[in-house]
Order: C-alpha cells, then structure tokens, then sequence
C-alpha cells in the first residue's frame, strides 16, 4: 500500500508541476485584466468548479465531516490567505512581465521544504541536502549584497506556497474537500472586490467580449487542476520528495520567459540562478543516491 500510495503522488506532482509550468501561457491571455481581478475570477469560478465537482464524486460527507472539526477550518483559512498571496504574486508577476523571477521562486522552494521538513516534521537533512540549502541560500545574498535586490516576487512565491504545502499535509484534509473550504473562506472578499471596489474597462462581466469571460472562468479549472493534484501528492509524500519534482514547473517558465516572451536575464539573476541550480543539482543526486541505496538494500533483505 505504501508503494502504491508513493506511485500515486509521484504521478500526482508530475501532473501538477507539469501544468504549473505551463500556465504562465494561460495568464499572458488575459493580462488587460488586473492582477487583483483575476485573482477574484481564480477564487470564484474555483469555489463553483469544487460545488460541481464533489457533487459528481458525491464527497459531501467528507465537507460535513471536515466542518465539524473548528481546528481543521481554521487552519485552512491559513492555507487560503497563503495560497491567496501565492495566487496574487504569482498573477502580478505573470502579467507584468517577471516570469523569470517567478519561476526563481518555485526553483527556491523544493529547498525551502527541505528546511520545513526538517524544522516542522522531523524529517532529517542528509550532507547534500544541506549544501543545496546552503548554496540557495548564498545565491539569494549575493544578490541583495552585490547588486542590492532583494528577490521580493521570488522569496515571496517560495515561502507562501511551502507553507501551504506544510499545513495542507498536516492538517489532513482530502485535497478536494480543501479546496472548497479555502476558496470558501475567501470567496466573500473576492465578491466585495469584483463588485463593489473593482473599476477597471473588465471588471464588467456584461461588457466583456464573451471570449474575454469564458477566459476567466476557465481561471478556476486552470486553479484547481493542478492544485487538487498537488495536495493528492502532499498527502502521499515526504516534504522533502515532493520537493523533487518542483524544479519542472520554474524549469517551463524559465524557457516561456526567454524563449517566448523575450525577458532578459540581469547579472544579478544569473548569479542567484546559478547557485539554486547547483543546489538543485545537489539535490537531486542525493535523492537519486538515497533512493538507489534503498533499492539495494530492499533487494539484499529479500
């Protein structure tokens, strides 16, 4: 079962990180559209999208079962206001032309999970792990002592979705069930937002071309998707193996970035690039060794 479960959230997170790396694409779509808009249409159509599709899967037991728990709804208003924040930064990102040091920051946090592991589950650091966390680390000060940028969208990305993805895996709750209740707890302030605050040439849902809104719709499918599979994989891995996977996603932003988007990569991000891939580097061969040594010994034992 165990096995099992470990195939299963590797092809959860391989799913997951796959269309991550890719939704840039879906945002340059709609980037007439303000950051703080989109994000209310990613939250709303998310919640509606959720009400569909646990009716078909008919999981309404398990949101009663989860309501009934006040510690439980709690700590997923949490995980919605850093998801919330991860979601926002990642739009304005997008939109104005930062894909780069967005997809620095999904390259800096397979390491900060390893630090999350380790501070927060107990997991412990092997030497490889600690010098991938190490040469992170230096490359994100080199750059705020040599050039004096602090890689606020990068560092903001990173420390918001790992602790998302430290307090969806502690607190327990099936990744649809989850979702509900974290766009749920948001879903009166994006209303407040969109219909009350919000001023722009969009934000007029009746006055959109119809192609403008079915875009924004599809911002709850292109939400939840990867998500839902995401906390499937939180659920059925390490902190520290999933974080495996997520060099895939910024390694897609990177190359839509250069290849697609023309963005130009500055000394500074160059420098700080060069060390988390070494770290990254790092990284991956201890996992690869880690796993290698287990299949021996598994091998060896029976």
């Amino acid at each position: 079962m165990d096995a099992h479960r470990t195939r299963q959230g590797v092809i959860f997170a391989f799913i997951a990180y796959l269309i991550w790396g890719i939704a840039p694409a879906y945002f340059k779509l709609i980037k007439e559209v303000p950051a703080g808009e989109i994000l209310t249409h990613r939250i709303i159509w998310s919640f509606f999208f959720m009400l569909v599709l646990l009716s078909v899967s008919r999981s309404w037991g398990d949101v009663r079962r989860v309501l009934a728990q006040p510690r439980k709804v709690g700590i997923l208003l949490i995980t919605a206001l850093f998801i919330g924040g991860n979601w926002l930064i990642f739009i304005w990102a997008i939109n104005n032309n930062h894909i780069l040091e967005a997809s620095l920051g999904y390259f800096i946090s397979p390491l900060v999970n390893v630090v999350l592991g380790m501070l927060f589950l107990r997991e412990r650091f092997r030497s490889l792990q600690w010098l991938a966390v190490v040469l992170a680390f230096a490359g994100v000060l080199i750059q705020v002592w040599m050039f004096g940028s602090v890689p606020v969208i990068g560092l903001g990305l990173a420390l918001t979705f790992a602790f998302y993805g430290l307090l969806r895996k502690k607190v327990g709750v099936d990744s649809q069930t989850g979702m509900l209740i974290e766009t749920l707890w948001l879903l009166p302030f994006a209303g407040i937002y969109l219909f009350f605050i919000a001023h722009s040439p969009t934000s007029n849902l009746a006055a959109n071309p119809w192609s403008l809104d079915l875009l924004l719709m599809a911002a709850g499918i292109i939400t939840t998707i990867p998500l839902l599979f995401f906390t499937a994989a939180a659920a059925r891995l390490k902190l520290s193996t999933l974080g495996f996977f997520q060099y895939l996603g910024p390694t897609l932003m990177f190359l839509l970035a250069v290849v697609f988007y023309g963005e130009t990569v500055r000394p500074s991000q160059l420098i700080t690039f060069g060390f988390i891939w070494v770290g990254l580097l790092c990284f991956i061969g201890d996992a690869l060794y880690t796993q290698g040594r287990l299949r021996r010994s598994v091998s060896i034992n029976t």
